[in-house]
């Protein structure tokens, strides 16, 4: 086995050790992957290292230019079947553009790609009356399509994304660079979550077969992509009156809107493992701005490995008290949907009455709350674009008194009622409760002290207190009893000796049943929090914790989370060779379910 040298990495493509610089890892190696997965070019048909190169002059018989990525129609890489090149220097747009036509101008192929880590573009060389002439091109075609053939996807013809912030980068760079009037990512948030939801929609209402409006093609005028995507947005907005209101407009231009397009039109983003509108806000808002709130998107690994050791059925009534932009209950949604379908599938339901049948479930069984009106008001077309349940989505303070509620939100979420909470509580450094009014209305609003018994005993109000310990406390009274919960918290409340007491309270109040603790890439790279998941079930009536006795708590350690802390994906191989992401998190799941 060869020792990776100090400083270098393993190419992508060619295997081979190269220099860790950061045109490597931000660019090169990066679109490497999206090339192989994304595009579906075998990597025999990729040449990296030794690099490709083309001529610097027309009598250049030395070849001296070096190629980053070189594309070719034939495993044999001829310079005759030299299909596309990618540059992947660190420049700005300008001079990126420039030198990628020369060298096109240069070789035979004639597709172009530059990208830097943070934008992209992609160019047709086009040879005419003795002159070559470079036109931009909303994408470069998938392995086995022809040019002509971008922009005219069948819905069938989509695929899964595995992931999708590389492209919500470049997108939010180009926005940044290019739209016209705008300048604040709060408004390019609101404009590409309403492109997201018309994609969504076209994706859910055109059939496998025919040919999706969220499109743009090799040679359509930008105009006409627009108009096609404003049509689109009407119609999202007449079917979801009640809720559309994030920005009730789409505002970006053209040729802005005919890029996005470009970028996401061979994606299914409704059947993405990745979770399109969580990492859009990532990208478009950024911690600098959510984080400071500690909204930090679960990814959806850990989300879907929460519900199936929760296992939600189809009659019980789930909330999220701090649902972000909807990922819990979307995901939750989704489960409880499936196993209807087998229901259904073993009574022989007609499809008519299974659609009904969802939609009752999504009205009456989930529920979810978030301070951000924002946020809300995206949850809540989320749910309604993937289905139903956009009437349970509540704007409000969820710490605050019961009383101060809305009557609609008083009416939908009372104390008590829940089977299920599935959550990821608001965490930062420096967040802090410090409202009497809220503290007084918890007991972990309160400091706690150990007597030489061993018990604790509360004290007096503190000052201040972390948003997430009075969430677990708020958790336990929205609980029926016997209800289960999952919740993401800090790793450090079970491990430091000041936080005992809410490990002694939690002990009092449910029987924990699992305990997973995640590694610290999982929310970088936007916070190096280390966190855990907890699963417990609430005491059932007249069930305490000293009537429960001894019991088994599951506990696992998960190293890999299928990203790493740049938050590109992680791959490795199975013993058959195969290629697969390196991710533990499903496997916890089916462990648990395994042992339950």
């Amino acid at each position: 086995m060869v020792m990776l040298k100090e400083g270098y990495i393993i190419d992508y493509i060619s295997g081979q050790q190269v220099k860790e610089t950061p045109e490597e890892v931000d660019a090169v190696q990066p679109f490497s992957k999206i090339l192989v997965d994304d595009y579906g070019y075998p990597k025999d048909c990729i040449q990296t290292r030794p690099q490709y190169r083309v001529k610097a002059r027309p009598y250049d018989t030395k070849k001296e230019y070096p190629v980053d990525i070189a594309v070719f129609t034939e495993k044999e890489r001829k310079d005759d079947q030299a299909y596309i090149i990618v540059e992947c220097k660190k420049k700005n747009r300008k001079d990126g553009r420039s030198q990628l036509e020369d060298y096109l101008r240069l070789s035979k192929a004639y597709l172009g790609v530059w990208f830097n880590g943070d934008e992209r573009l992609y160019l047709q060389k086009i040879e005419k009356d003795g002159k070559v002439i470079f036109e931009e091109i909303p994408n470069i075609p998938r392995f086995g399509e022809r040019l002509e053939d971008i922009g005219q996807f069948k819905r069938k013809d989509l695929r899964q994304a595995e992931n999708l912030k590389p492209t919500f980068r470049t997108i939010r760079n180009y926005l940044a660079a290019n739209a016209v009037g705008i300048t604040r990512d709060e408004v390019f948030a609101s404009q590409i979550i309403n492109l997201i939801f018309c994609k969504i929609y076209d994706e859910r209402f055109t059939r496998p077969d025919d040919p999706v409006k969220f499109r743009a093609g090799v040679n359509e005028k930008d105009v006409s992509v627009k108009k096609r995507i404003l049509e689109l947005f009407e119609k999202v907005k007449k079917q979801y009156s009640d809720v559309i209101d994030v920005a009730d407009s789409i505002i970006l231009d053209a040729k802005c809107i005919k890029y996005i397009v470009g970028e996401l039109q061979m994606y299914s983003l409704k059947d993405s493992s990745r979770d399109a509108v969580g990492e859009a806000f990532e990208i478009f808002i950024g911690p600098s701005l959510k984080g400071s709130q500690g909204q930090f998107f679960t990814p959806r690994n850990v989300v879907n490995m929460i519900i199936r050791m929760i296992a939600p059925s189809t009659d019980e009534k789930i909330l999220d008290p701090a649902c972000g932009s909807g990922g819990f209950l979307v995901e939750s949604l989704r489960y409880v949907w499936g196993k209807l379908e087998e229901q259904a599938a073993e009574l022989d339901w007609p499809e008519a009455e299974i659609e009904a049948e969802k939609q009752k479930i999504a009205i009456k069984n989930f529920r979810g709350i978030d301070k951000d009106s924002f946020l809300s008001k995206v949850a809540k077309a989320y749910l309604a674009i993937l289905g139903d349940g956009r009437g349970g989505v509540h704007c409000e303070n969820s710490l605050d008194k019961f009383e101060n509620w809305s009557t609609k939100t008083i009416e939908d979420i009372q104390p008590g009622t829940f089977d299920i909470i599935v959550t990821n509580p608001p965490f930062g450094k420096k967040l802090a409760i410090d409202t009497t009014e809220i503290l007084e209305l918890y007991d972990l609003g309160h400091k706690w002290v150990q007597t030489t018994e061993g018990d604790f005993v509360k004290g007096e109000l503190v000052d201040k207190q972390p948003p997430q310990l009075l969430f677990i406390e708020r958790c336990f009274q929205m609980l029926k009893p016997g209800g289960r919960m999952g919740i993401v918290l800090l790793e450090s409340i079970f491990g430091m000796p000041k936080y005992q007491y809410v490990v002694n309270y939690i002990r009092k109040k449910a029987k924990i049943v699992a305990l997973v603790t995640l590694p610290e890439d999982l929310f970088q790279p936007h916070t190096h929090a280390k966190c855990c998941v907890m699963i417990c079930q609430k005491y059932k009536e007249r069930e305490t914790f000293e009537t429960c006795g001894d019991y088994d708590i599951f506990m696992s350690d998960v190293k890999w989370c299928g990203h790493d802390s740049r938050g590109n994906v992680t791959y490795t191989y199975t013993e058959e060779g195969k290629k697969v992401v390196l991710d533990e998190i499903p496997l916890v799941a089916d462990r648990y379910l395994e042992l339950r």
